[in-house]
């Protein structure tokens, strides 16, 4: 690579550039490490998977170390009640109430619809950046982290707008220094996205899916895309614990299933290849 007159070798320009890139941290310490320090500031980031996963977690943990950095926080909940959310950070020892009281932290209600400051009464996408950035003027200048859980709610009866959704919220909070983690749903029976555009839009997806293996319920993360980042590719079985949140316990190992294809799928090459034999005198 030429810069000026020097040439410059493309890996020592990669790690020269993630040196001045300043990154968030996740609030989780093992997702950091496969995430090269954390989140590149500014970025918009979509957490995608069904139910039950762990998405909600990642976002309060995210939220937590943006308290304790002293960022600009707001939590936006659309499935849960902020009552609800707070109990929940609770059981990982982490106190949202005492951040509101301390003006560190605003969460918009947008389930409940309660008149106070900080409900939302209709899920209008311009309602909800309108009371973010009036959030965000309560909260003061500054370096700030939003979670928006679920973008889902906002496109459940029109899929199709999906994707001019998540353009729209990301190129308005662009320009007030939000780094943004935006959950979308997955449904449960096809492991689909209810509608698609969040993560085309998004700088980077954090997948978590979930199986049963013996008989056990586990839960698995991957990341599917993080730009400038050189992040790691494999899917990581995760863990949800009781006073911890979020832990990585390590990469998975390669099973048959990830590289034959599905029974139905090769019944019907075998059927196709026989039917082209039997036609051949």
């Amino acid at each position: 690579m030429l810069l000026g007159p020097f040439i410059v070798n493309v890996k020592w320009y990669a790690v020269l550039s993630n040196v001045v890139m300043e990154r968030l941290s996740t609030g989780v310490e093992s997702l950091d490490r496969i995430l090269e320090g954390g989140i590149p500031r500014g970025f918009f980031v979509a957490v995608t998977g069904e139910p039950g996963t762990g998405k909600t977690i990642l976002c309060i943990s995210f939220i937590a170390k943006g308290i304790e950095e002293r960022d600009k926080c707001i939590y936006v909940t659309t499935e849960e009640s902020k009552k609800s959310i707070i109990v929940q950070a609770s059981q990982f020892d982490i106190d949202l109430q005492d951040a509101i009281d301390r003006k560190a932290l605003v969460i918009i209600d947008a389930l409940m619809g309660q008149e106070d400051q900080w409900s939302l009464k209709s899920l209008e996408l311009e309602d909800l950046v309108e009371k973010i950035l009036e959030a965000k003027r309560y909260l003061g200048y500054g370096r700030a982290r939003l979670v928006v859980d679920s973008m889902s709610a906002f496109w459940l009866d029109k899929p199709a707008m999906a994707r001019r959704y998540s353009y729209y919220l990301k190129k308005v909070l662009s320009k007030w220094d939000f780094t943004v983690l935006a959950t979308s749903q997955y449904a449960i029976s096809t492991s689909q996205a209810f509608g698609w555009g969040l993560e085309h839009v998004a700088d980077g997806i954090i997948r978590f899916r979930r199986a049963l293996r013996g008989g056990k319920l586990r839960r698995y993360l991957i990341i599917e895309k993080m730009r400038q980042t050189e992040h790691s590719l494999n899917l990581h079985q995760i863990d949800i614990v009781k006073g911890k949140g979020l832990v990585i316990l390590g990469p998975v190992e390669a099973r048959k299933e990830d590289v034959t294809l599905p029974k139905d799928v090769v019944s019907k090459i075998k059927k196709a290849i026989e039917k082209a034999e039997s036609e051949i005198p």
